[in-house]
C-alpha cells in the first residue's frame, strides 16, 4: 500500500485519484491504521457494519423525509441539488482517533429539508436510516438544525462515492464520525431521541461532540 501510495504523489493528481480508488479495498479493511500514512490519499478509514458496501442507483435513488411532518418528502439527487446548496470545508474526526482535515463537502442543510417537510409540534428529534438495512443514527431537532449539519451529495471534489456512503450521506460537522450516517435513505422526525447503532452496540455517547464526549479530548473540528 505504501509503495502504490507514493506512486500517486510522484505521478500527479489524476493518477492519484486512481490510486485512491485502487487502495480503498485495502484501506477499508486495514485494522492497523497504517493506511493513514499513505501520502496523497484522502486518508479515510472506511467502516461498514454489514458485509461490504451497499449500492443504490443514483438515477433511482430517493431520500425519504417522513414521520411527524406535515408534508412527507421523497427527494431525488436532482431534487436535492436544486435546493440551496451549502458548502463546507471541515475536518472529519473519527472517535477511534484519526482525523481527515479540511474536507470539502456540499449538500443541503437538514434544516432546509425540515422546513420543506414542516415539522409537527410533537416532533423533537430525528432518526436517520442507512440503506444497508442495519445502521441508524439520531439527533435532536436543535442539533439537526445547525448550519453545519448537511445531507451531502458531494465530497472530496466529486459525488459521494459508494465507499464513502453515497450517493447521499449525512455529515454532522461538530460531532464524531459515527453520527454522519452513510448510505442515507431516510430521515424520520420522532417524538424522542432513539439511540443509534453504535450507541446501542458499542455504548458510544448519544451526544457525540468532538472533544466533549466519549472520554476523548480531541480539538474541535474546524
Amino acid at each position: 500500500m505504501l509503495g502504490v501510495g507514493a506512486l500517486g504523489v510522484v505521478a500527479g493528481s489524476r493518477i492519484q485519484r486512481g490510486v485512491d480508488a485502487a487502495l480503498r479495498p485495502l484501506t477499508s479493511r486495514d485494522p492497523t491504521g497504517l493506511s493513514a500514512l499513505l501520502p496523497g490519499g484522502d486518508n479515510f478509514q472506511i467502516y461498514t457494519v454489514t458485509d461490504g458496501y451497499p449500492a443504490a442507483d443514483p438515477s433511482t435513488y430517493r431520500l425519504r423525509v417522513d414521520g411527524r411532518v406535515a408534508a412527507p418528502l421523497q427527494l431525488s439527487i436532482a431534487d436535492l441539488q436544486a435546493m440551496p446548496a451549502t458548502t463546507l470545508v471541515k475536518d472529519f474526526q473519527c472517535v477511534t482517533g484519526w482525523r481527515v482535515p479540511a474536507v470539502h463537502w456540499q449538500g443541503v442543510t437538514v434544516a432546509d429539508l425540515l422546513e420543506r417537510a414542516g415539522v409537527q409540534p410533537s416532533g423533537s428529534a430525528l432518526r436517520f436510516e442507512s440503506f444497508d438495512g442495519t445502521y441508524t443514527e439520531s439527533l435532536t431537532l436543535d442539533q439537526a438544525r445547525r448550519p453545519d449539519v448537511i445531507v451531502a451529495y458531494s465530497m472530496l471534489g466529486g459525488p459521494v462515492s459508494r465507499a464513502h456512503g453515497g450517493p447521499v450521506r449525512l455529515y454532522v460537522a461538530p460531532m464524531y464520525g459515527y453520527k454522519s450516517c452513510k448510505w442515507l435513505s431516510r430521515i424520520t422526525v420522532t417524538d424522542q431521541v432513539e439511540p443509534g447503532y453504535w450507541e446501542t452496540v458499542g455504548n458510544y455517547d448519544v451526544n457525540a461532540w468532538v472533544g466533549g464526549s466519549n472520554g476523548r479530548d480531541d480539538p474541535a473540528t474546524s
